[in-house]
């Protein structure tokens, strides 16, 4: 066991014993422990690193985020065709082009700290490359691909059903959703009625105003939405009317 660890460490150099113990509280931070630390440890080393570094055999993180990339992509696309059976398939590719991009990815890496982990060469780290977008990108997806590969395409489900997919769920994404087109479609296959919708509410000032509306299904109220502008509320409402929609369909089955 010895020999295998110590072999493990060859492959990416052996890091400062202050690196390890950085990525150990990370670990405890996102609950998840590798099994492979070079992984982890590959996944936030940045070429600038292991260009001042080149006696120690560092491995930067670039093939990973290639790797990540993909496992992503799978994993994004997959939630989405289950979660969304009503979507076409530009619907789709427009809502998942907008999950994996780089300011959605910026913004994940960021919600983790994962900045203050990246190993940075000292140029880099001066010019300010560990709040530089496309570095916190790549190291997301890099991070993805050290996780599959060390636990399969299932921890990395597990950990984008904590980061990722609540916001999808929540509307982070909604402005390239058309929720009401979808309820239509819903109602039109299950010839379950008539939708109408009514703004109920208007609050705040003028230039800071919230809409609240309600999508009614044959007169009975389905869903209830709130937004800055009617149609953003109208489209909330559509998609929670969704849900409530479902939930029902489902019981008759």
């Amino acid at each position: 066991m010895a020999l295998k660890r110590k072999n493990n460490h060859q492959k990416n150099g052996v890091f400062p014993e202050k690196v390890r113990q950085q990525f150990e509280l990370l670990e405890e931070e996102l609950n998840i422990f590798f099994k492979n630390k070079n992984l982890l440890y590959q996944a936030f080393t940045h070429s600038s690193y292991v260009n001042e570094h080149r006696r120690k055999l560092f491995v930067d993180n670039e093939r990973l985020e290639f790797l990540g990339a993909a496992v992503l992509e799978l994993s994004v696309s997959k939630y989405l065709f289950e979660r969304y059976p009503h979507m076409s398939e530009g619907e789709l590719t427009k809502l998942r082009a907008s999950i994996v991009c780089e300011p959605s990815l910026v913004i994940f890496a960021n919600e983790l700290n994962f900045g203050k982990y990246v190993l940075l060469g000292k140029g880099e780290e001066l010019t300010g490359g560990r709040e530089r977008p496309a570095l916190l990108a790549d190291v997301f997806e890099s991070f993805i691909g050290a996780l599959y590969l060390d636990q399969g395409l299932e921890a990395v489900v597990q950990f984008l059903q904590r980061v990722v997919f609540p916001k999808v769920e929540v509307g982070a994404f909604s402005h390239v959703m058309d929720f009401k087109s979808q309820l239509q479609e819903m109602v039109q296959q299950s010839n379950t009625g008539v939708l109408n919708y009514e703004i109920i509410d208007e609050k705040g000032p003028a230039h800071n105003r919230t809409f609240v509306s309600r999508v009614l299904l044959n007169g009975k109220e389905l869903g209830i939405g709130r937004g800055k502008s009617k149609k953003e509320a109208e489209q909330q409402a559509a998609q929670n009317a969704m849900v409530t929609l479902n939930q029902s369909l489902h019981k008759e089955e």
